[in-house]
């Protein structure tokens, strides 16, 4: 059995297709074109070939990196050949390293069809995708994964919250979408979200609403609790004045009843006035629930079976902003098998990873014992002594005469000329 379950995993791999693998080597602008988009007011930012700081290989770890800071970045390369996905798997899957610690901007990947080729000179923004997918990060707010799909010309977005990576090392993303509109999303991986296509994206209208011609009926209590109707007010309830006379009041001295009038004491609140009499409050025996319209079918329903379908993806490409610069993409892979995708990892991100993490953090303690040489010491004991004895001094300013010494300033005055 097992020997059967490999054999049968073997004839998918061998039947997988692959269209792009880009492991970003010495020719890669030769295969990459830079977008014109933004660059005339000279907002765009550039793509350059490093394995940046720290690494597991110096050379098998090099990508393309933003820079500088606070540009666009936009570059396509063109698949090996145009993908069909009916009846197939959709895997999109590469690698990015946020090595500036980057605090808002993009890092996610689009997949481009056919029909955009005549825009692809400025590849933007604006130009259409069929899939959009990776991290997005800025402040604490958004640290998200997109996983956004086009259906009829128009972008849903996926409505679960699929949380980023936010560290400073290399991640792999991997979307994988099957015929059967089903979705997979990893972070090297390992599944983060699994789902339907139907029920985390809203491509379709819902099956059904409420019914629009259904009416409240006349006799329908909302009311959750009513007044007891046998609750009576006590004898004598109005008859408490809600605020008395003062009695320890006393006529000023200075009072002329002929000039001032006649004296009389100021109110204060009655501490025996309980105000307005309300009956209390009992469950109501007719409630029946806040009333809710029946749902009905929805006209304007239509089921697809083909909302995972792309008939004609082209292109890939980075369209990005980026506030601090310095992400590094790497890896990509466009195939119909995630066990080909999976294998490419592995023997790309997995099998370096570790190396890398260490050098990072090499790196780091470095860093932090530079810093910890350039600070200043802290503070002595015959140091502390000095400024105590400065701060006592610096009480008295010297005169022609002498020394004057200064008054104390009191905390408590303002400064009413402010």
């Amino acid at each position: 059995m097992k020997w059967a379950l490999l054999l049968a995993a073997l004839v998918v791999a061998a039947n997988a297709e692959v269209f792009i693998k880009e492991t970003f080597d010495d020719s890669w602008a030769d295969r990459w074109v830079k977008s014109k988009w933004k660059q005339s007011d000279g907002q765009a930012g550039d793509f350059t070939l490093t394995a940046g700081k720290w690494y597991g290989d110096a050379e098998a770890d090099k990508g393309i990196q933003t820079g500088p800071d606070s540009k666009f970045f936009a570059t396509y390369a063109p698949l090996d050949k145009v993908f069909d996905n009916t009846d197939k798997d959709t895997v999109v899957q590469f690698s990015v390293k946020h090595e500036q610690d980057l605090d808002c901007g993009g890092g996610y990947i689009k997949l481009i069809p056919a029909s955009s080729e005549k825009q692809m000179d400025t590849f933007g923004g604006d130009t259409p995708y069929s899939i959009m997918f990776g991290p997005d990060i800025c402040g604490y707010s958004t640290r998200k994964i997109h996983v956004i799909l086009t259906y009829k010309g128009k972008n849903y977005l996926i409505k679960k919250d699929l949380k980023a990576e936010t560290d400073q090392l290399t991640h792999v993303y991997t979307l994988v979408i099957k015929p059967d509109n089903t979705y997979k999303v990893y972070v090297d991986l390992k599944e983060v979200a699994s789902g339907s296509l139907y029920e985390d994206w809203d491509m379709l209208a819902p099956k059904t609403i409420k019914d629009p011609k259904a009416k409240k009926p006349a006799d329908w209590d909302e009311r959750e609790e009513i007044a007891d109707p046998e609750d009576k007010k006590p004898e004598g309830w109005d008859d408490i004045p809600a605020t008395i006379p003062d009695k320890s009041a006393t006529k000023p001295d200075d009072w002329d009843d002929e000039e001032d009038g006649t004296w009389e004491a100021p109110t204060i609140p009655n501490p025996e006035y309980k105000g307005e009499w309300k009956p209390k409050l009992i469950k109501n025996p007719a409630f029946k629930g806040i009333w809710v319209a029946p749902d009905i079918d929805n006209p304007d329903y239509v089921h697809d079976d083909t909302l995972y379908n792309f008939k004609d993806l082209k292109f890939v490409g980075f369209e990005l902003w980026q506030v601090k610069s310095g992400s590094i993409f790497d890896n990509i892979i466009v195939t119909d098998d995630f066990e080909t995708a999976k294998a490419f990892a592995e023997e790309t991100w997995q099998k370096n990873k570790d190396a890398e993490k260490e050098l990072f953090d090499k790196i780091k303690k470095e860093e932090d014992e530079e810093k910890a040489k350039e600070a200043p010491p802290p503070p002595t004991e015959d140091a502390e002594e000095e400024d105590d004895e400065y701060e006592d001094s610096s009480k008295e300013e010297p005169s022609h005469v002498g020394t004057i010494k200064l008054p104390e300033e009191d905390e408590s005055s303002g400064h009413d000329e402010l």
